[in-house]
């Protein structure tokens, strides 16, 4: 059984193991494999603990996690596109072992949840354009895809889409 809940900052070390295996286990073959494998838990936990520690405005960070410890995490606060009432997930990972037992969508509704509590209208979530399993996830949530744009990433430019659900009680 596994329990979502609001991380702390007693977390962020199982939170970065869980972002750098995701990473591994997600892009390679998506992004440069040198990129994937200088990622570093201990650096990666400090950037958890920062944020953990002193949150930016209606930032969250909530994880999943069953009697091994943490298997999976959402992150966001407000949209990078600054528009009003619009919040965004920044991060959605659970590790492979851990998929297909509903947490990704138990996450992303935890965290539309909390996002709405806090007065946001509509969400939104970024993934790489060729990451299909990801897109297929969104897509089957109601997420409507943005068209591709190109951004700035590991190994040059890449192809993003955005995916938004303009109805955030949509996914409540």
């Amino acid at each position: 059984m596994h329990v979502v809940f609001p991380a702390g900052p007693r977390d962020a070390q199982a939170l970065a193991e869980v972002h750098v295996t995701s990473w591994r286990e997600t892009y390679r073959g998506l992004l440069p494999d040198s990129f994937l494998d200088r990622m570093s838990v201990p650096v990666t936990a400090r950037r958890f603990s920062k944020s953990l520690v002193s949150p930016a405005e209606h930032e969250i960070t909530l994880a999943a996690a069953d009697r091994s410890g943490i298997v999976g995490y959402a992150a966001g606060g407000a949209s990078r596109t600054r528009l009003t009432g619009e919040a965004e997930i920044t991060t959605l990972y659970v590790l492979r072992a851990h998929q297909g037992h509903d947490l990704g969508r138990r996450l992303l509704t935890g965290a539309a949840r909390v996002f709405a509590d806090q007065g946001a209208r509509s969400l939104m979530i970024s993934v790489l354009r060729d990451n299909f399993p990801a897109r297929g996830f969104y897509e089957h949530l109601g997420g409507q895809a943005d068209t591709p744009r190109k951004e700035p990433g590991p190994g040059g430019l890449m192809y993003e889409v955005s995916y938004r659900w303009p109805d955030i009680s949509a996914l409540i």
